[in-house]
Order: C-alpha cells, then sequence, then structure tokens
C-alpha cells in the first residue's frame, strides 16, 4: 500500500512524462505494479540460479 504523498507523487511523475491524468486508484495499482516488478527484477541470484544461468549462457556459445 502506498501513503497518500506517494499517490500525489506518482500521479505527478504519471502526468509528466505520459502527459494523462490518472486517478488516485489507478496511480494505486500503477504503483505497486511498478515496485513488485522492481523487487523481482533487483532480487539477487542464488548461487544455484547463477550456476543455471552460466550453463544456459555456455550452451548457447556452443551452439552458435
Amino acid at each position: 500500500m502506498l501513503t497518500d504523498k506517494q499517490v500525489e507523487q506518482f500521479q505527478k511523475l504519471y502526468q509528466g512524462h505520459f502527459g494523462k491524468e490518472i486517478t488516485k486508484e489507478e496511480a494505486q495499482e500503477k504503483g505497486i505494479k511498478i515496485i513488485n516488478l522492481m523487487r523481482v527484477v533487483y532480487s539477487p541470484l542464488t548461487e544455484e540460479d547463477f550456476e543455471k544461468l552460466k550453463k544456459s549462457e555456455n550452451l548457447i556459445k556452443i551452439n552458435n
């Protein structure tokens, strides 16, 4: 849940970038979606995930 101040900031940023006003409800929803996306994108890799990534990169190099 975003605070009222965060929602207002998001509304201003959204309008500045897209030139469109959005409701508080839309700002709340979009803001939460962005936060969730950032959590996924910026979550650290486990050692197991890193090893899988290295193996898949090696397979790509071999097949090319």
